[in-house]
């Protein structure tokens, strides 16, 4: 959608604001021995507490509040009993629907100590969303993120998992464009001012190939370790307004 009234603005800010907030409590409670059914649990009665709902539960009957993928499960990871260990990585990724409006964000999460290599990875995947977020700019492409997404984590060694992208949001989880993290040919969408989207690498260890495990769940094809990070902006003249800070 695009954000064109100061009412669309402030509902989208409002969602935003729930996301970050959910995000802020799960990664308080992420240590080993917790399940992913617990952390979902938590991002539930975050939602409640504003009347907010569980995004992938509204458009598509997702069987968790919110999605957890863990080690070398890139998204779409189901809640339930399995109880994070000490040097995992854990993908929270929180989607939330208030009034209308929805938002959308990603962090991976160490759980306990892990090792350096680790770090590195998630490290990568933060810096390539600011490396994206940087060229977000209105009268820029759509490609014109995937370039410097791609750009920074190649540069760090690492691979994005090409067949998974960000998208427009707003009124639904998924809408118009499709915001990929990797260089695409041919003509390229214009980011205008107002538009709202989500810019989330998704990369890899190792290839970025990915294999579907199930009804929802993606996996790094070659069981390689996966980082995910990932915000919900609106796109300006100048610096984006990130509404999942």
């Amino acid at each position: 959608m695009s954000a064109d009234t100061p009412e669309e603005l402030a509902g989208l800010k409002a969602a935003g604001a729930v996301v970050a907030q959910t995000l802020r409590e799960l990664r308080k409670l992420v240590r080993p021995g917790i399940t992913t059914k617990e952390l979902d649990d938590a991002a539930a009665r975050v939602f409640a507490s504003h009347g907010a709902q569980s995004g992938p539960q509204l458009d598509y009957d997702f069987p968790g509040a919110i999605c957890i993928s863990v080690g070398d499960e890139a998204v779409h990871g189901i809640p339930g009993p399995r109880r994070l260990r000490e040097g995992e990585l854990v993908k929270l990724d929180v989607t939330a629907e208030l009034n209308g409006f929805y938002a959308d964000a990603c962090r991976t999460v160490p759980v306990g100590k892990v090792k350096p290599s680790a770090l590195k990875l998630v490290g990568a995947a933060e810096t390539g969303l600011k490396r994206g977020m940087a060229v977000a700019t209105a009268g820029a492409t759509v490609n014109d993120i995937g370039v410097a997404v791609q750009a920074e984590i190649e540069g760090r060694g690492y691979s994005v998992c090409y067949a998974l992208t960000g998208h427009g949001i707003g009124r639904r989880i998924h809408e118009e464009p499709t915001v990929y993290s990797t260089a695409q040919p041919g003509p390229s969408p214009t980011l205008t001012e107002g538009l709202v989207i989500t810019i989330e690498p998704i990369i890899a260890a190792g290839e970025g190939d990915i294999v579907e495990d199930g009804e929802w769940l993606v996996r790094t094809a070659d069981g390689s370790l996966s980082a995910h990070a990932e915000h919900t902006i609106v796109i300006t003249g100048g610096a984006p307004l990130v509404l999942t800070a």
